[in-house]
């Protein structure tokens, strides 16, 4: 790491470690631990002489931004709350004294955490509830708190009756804890491999994806074999519908997979057959590199409906709902 360690906050540090390894994953679940974590920043804070809180705390974050970012790319979750955060910095009055400004600003991180994320899963999983019937056969695809959460709801709270198809791919098999969470809750699951899709999609009512972000030109991005499930869906004439939270909404544009992801390590697609790697050694041809991406975007026209904390609304009305945030910013 090019930032030195003395700079940055024990917690962070921890965090950072937390983000490489795997154990925390998810953009709900990483936004809130870098939330969480940023409450203990500030808490541990203490302006020095001369200095206003409304600026230095500013700059004291940059270099710990920077590291959590060097651990793993930001998701456009977590780049929305740290803008959010740095804004409601900047405009904190001058006449507050230290502890005042400090305990607004854990307040406010309180508010969006449970505004943004809490009250939002709420009130996506009472609207996803009205599009799920009984003897429905759902798809899910990989592991989304959201998609899990409404699930659970819908079977447990309000007593629906229906079965879920849960998808899963290498290298990561995020399925598999999709697959212990609704088992667990008493829901009837089959569990198949992305490669059997099209065996089990003539018994499928509909398709009920997760989302890493919403871009501005409503493309979905979400884990790498998404577009892949919502094309084939789109064949069988299955519809599509992505829960997705608002703070998830992104102004950037994107039509492919190429132009901005994150890449995960190459060496995860290599698969042991009788002790064998097929692909041990690719480092050393030089014709050959692996290429691990961890996201990918669908294109709107292949999902039918978004599911989000402001009702349900088509990917085109994306924009809209980016320029009502800003004009209430």
């Amino acid at each position: 790491m090019s930032i030195p360690s003395t700079v940055i906050h024990p917690a962070v540090v921890r965090l950072g470690l937390q983000y490489s390894q795997g154990i925390i994953n998810g953009s709900n679940a990483r936004c809130i631990a870098l939330l969480e974590v940023f409450k203990q920043l500030i808490r541990d804070y203490s302006t020095p002489p001369n200095e206003e809180l409304s600026r230095d705390l500013v700059a004291k974050l940059k270099p710990h931004i920077s590291f959590l970012n060097q651990c793993r790319p930001l998701s456009a979750s977590m780049g929305n709350a740290i803008k959010f955060l740095k804004k409601e910095i900047s405009c904190l009055p001058d006449t507050l004294r230290e502890e005042e400004a400090k305990e607004k600003l854990q307040d406010t991180i309180d508010k969006y955490l449970r505004e943004k994320i809490v009250l939002a899963a709420e009130a996506i999983s009472r609207s996803a509830f009205e599009k799920i019937n009984n003897n429905d056969v759902i798809l899910v695809y990989g592991c989304s708190s959201l998609v899990n959460r409404t699930l659970c709801d819908a079977h447990v709270k309000k007593g629906r009756a229906f079965r879920v198809i849960v998808v899963d791919s290498r290298p990561r098999l995020e399925g598999r804890e999709t697959l212990r969470r609704l088992v667990r809750k008493g829901i009837h699951c089959t569990y198949v491999m992305i490669n059997a899709i099209s065996y089990v999609l003539p018994e499928v009512s509909k398709v009920l994806l997760g989302a890493h972000a919403l871009l501005a030109n409503g493309s979905v991005m979400s884990r790498v074999g998404t577009s892949q499930i919502a094309l084939v869906s789109k064949a069988y004439n299955v519809p599509v519908l992505v829960c997705c939270e608002t703070y998830k909404f992104c102004e950037r544009v994107q039509t492919d997979s190429f132009v901005s992801n994150e890449l995960d390590d190459p060496d995860d697609l290599i698969v042991l057959r009788k002790g064998r790697a097929q692909l041990g050694g690719w480092a050393e041809n030089k014709s050959l590199r692996l290429l691990n991406l961890v996201y990918d975007v669908t294109p709107p026209d292949l999902v039918d409906l978004v599911i989000t904390d402001l009702g349900m609304i088509p990917c085109t009305s994306v924009p809209v709902v980016l320029r009502v945030k800003n004009v209430d910013q």
